[in-house]
């Protein structure tokens, strides 16, 4: 069992900046996967980035150049710089925890970032 706890979420003017936090319950350095999704309001959710265990990062098309996916494992912490902000963005926030390709996908409670024009 694994458990997530997102930080960092608020209120940004279009173009501020934000960090977003995930503290895992364990050791996540050999995590398959961890990551970040987001849901806008009346929205599904949606794949926003991910970091496997061999460091290779993905985002979706609207974050890249912004969005930076990091990791400490000695803090067993997933973070989300997320920079250049715009009022879509908008979502919560929730982390993503894939310890094993085969296994169980995890998910935090989620926080809110919400971005004014």
């Amino acid at each position: 069992q694994v458990q997530l706890v997102e930080s960092g979420g608020g209120l940004v003017q279009a173009g501020g900046s934000l960090r977003l936090a995930c503290a895992a319950s364990g050791s996540i350095s050999n995590f398959a996967s961890m990551g970040w999704y987001r849901q806008a309001p009346g929205k599904q959710r949606e794949f926003v980035a991910r970091l496997t265990s061999s460091g290779n990062t993905y985002y979706t098309d609207s974050v890249k150049g912004r969005f930076t996916i990091s990791r400490d494992n000695a803090k067993n912490t997933v973070y989300l710089q997320m920079n250049s902000l715009k009022p879509e963005d908008t979502a919560v926030y929730y982390c993503h925890a894939k310890p094993s390709p085969w296994g169980y996908d995890y998910w935090g409670q989620g926080t809110q970032v919400t971005v004014s024009s």
